[in-house]
């Protein structure tokens, strides 16, 4: 790949979007590339149910809500935004797939989005923006697949489990 003048990532604030962001983040190091993390989002219910009963306060709100999201995705993935790094965030009102192949339209630009949860019922109800990215994009993708830990934690996260207790010690 020639040198990509900006780094795309896909952040949505889940633990896989944190490993993708992780990974923009060494790719902008790598190419001395601008990084520009992208949150998109839309109103709860949807754009047509937004169109049926609009309330431009709540929007703000929404909107609002979803820098704080692209914030606190920083804060808990890296601890912050980083230094040494040319950043751009951006959060854009847009379904997730379409806005980052929008975003990433130059052939030199990468794309980095999390590659998701595995498994068909998650495909079924929940379309995959990694897909839709790999089949869209103008530029190259990396999709950086979940963890094992990471798929572990969002398990025990969604049962309401208890975390792992296998910790292997270094001293």
């Amino acid at each position: 790949m020639a040198e990509a003048t900006r780094i795309i990532v896909g952040v949505s604030g889940s633990l896989s979007s944190l490993a993708a962001l992780h990974r923009g983040v060494a790719e902008a190091r790598r190419y001395d590339a601008v990084l520009v993390p992208v949150l998109a989002w839309t109103p709860v219910g949807g754009e047509i149910a937004y169109r049926r009963t609009p309330c431009p306060p709540l929007l703000k709100e929404w909107e609002r809500a979803a820098g704080k999201r692209l914030d606190t995705a920083f804060e808990q993935a890296l601890g912050g935004y980083p230094n040494g790094l040319r950043i751009r965030p951006l959060v854009v009102r847009a379904a997730p797939g379409q806005a980052l192949v929008q975003m990433a339209d130059q052939p030199d630009d990468l794309l980095v989005v999390s590659a998701g949860r595995r498994g068909p019922l998650n495909r079924m109800f929940h379309g995959s923006v990694a897909r839709y990215c790999l089949a869209h994009a103008k530029c190259p993708v990396i999709a950086v697949p979940p963890s094992d830990l990471l798929e572990t934690l969002e398990r025990a996260g969604r049962h309401g489990l208890p975390f792992p207790s296998t910790v292997t010690s270094f001293s």
